[in-house]
């Protein structure tokens, strides 16, 4: 059970959360005639704003381990295990500008997903799953070729802590046809913020990132064997340092 510390800083971080979002969609919207650049940096005050909250308000922190693997001076594929709403904050923060393959529902939610669809994502429709693989190959290799950092969840929708579903072959195949760096992500955040969770945990996140993984000189197949077994490993490590709360939904 939550204590009503937990329960009363979650909820001021909410309102923090939902107000920032409605002060700077608008912005957002305003600025689509400018360069990404300048949109995307826009979004990260609201990013920073975010994690500023966590930290002072909810005492969520984060720690990375292995940042100098993230290679420089280009664009690249972000392989990240997912079972929060954190880590599509956290991303933004650490590496460089992003772009997240996502749902096209999410781009309906008003204010939040027209601010986000000033971001270049790769909105798919999963029920149109060869048409959804052909968008996520063209989009994303035209994303890294502008230098943007492609995000994807290979689990394809968020797993409890302890869990591990089925990765998906998209990575390896988008990864190897743009021959850009694949960088494993695994992180245990779920344990602080479950999935589609009101409440956060006090306590620091562990994020673990991996050895860039080569896409011009590997094979699809084994981008995607390599990089689902080094998340894997690094899960096992760090699993169950938290509140371990995450499947509970909460």
């Amino acid at each position: 059970m939550a204590s009503f510390g937990v329960i009363a800083r979650s909820a001021i971080y909410l309102t923090g959360q939902i107000l920032s979002t409605l002060l700077l969609g608008p912005i957002m919207l305003l600025m689509k005639p400018f360069s990404f650049e300048s949109r995307y940096g826009a979004a990260n005050l609201w990013v920073r704003f975010n994690l500023w909250m966590l930290e002072h308000v909810c005492h969520l922190t984060y720690r990375v381990t292995g940042r100098e693997q993230i290679p420089e001076a280009q664009g690249g594929l972000v392989f990240c295990k997912h079972q929060s709403a954190f880590e599509t904050i956290a991303l933004q923060a650490i590496f460089p500008p992003v772009v997240f393959i996502l749902k096209q529902e999410l781009l309906r939610i008003p204010v939040w997903g027209w601010a986000m669809a000033t971001l270049e994502p790769i909105a798919i429709d999963r029920q149109a799953r060869s048409q959804a693989l052909k968008q996520i190959l063209r989009d994303g290799v035209a994303r890294i070729e502008a230098g943007r950092w492609v995000v994807l969840f290979p689990e394809g929708t968020r797993v409890a802590p302890g869990e591990k579903g089925h990765y998906g072959s998209s990575g390896g195949m988008l990864a190897h046809r743009a021959h850009c760096p694949v960088v494993p992500v695994a992180h245990n955040a779920g344990e602080f913020w479950g999935k589609n969770g009101f409440l956060k945990y006090p306590g620091v996140i562990e994020i673990c990132i991996g050895p860039a993984l080569d896409g011009s000189a590997l094979s699809a197949a084994d981008i995607n064997r390599q990089a689902e077994e080094w998340i894997e490993s690094a899960m096992a490590g760090i699993t169950g340092q938290g509140p371990n709360r995450g499947s509970a939904g909460l």
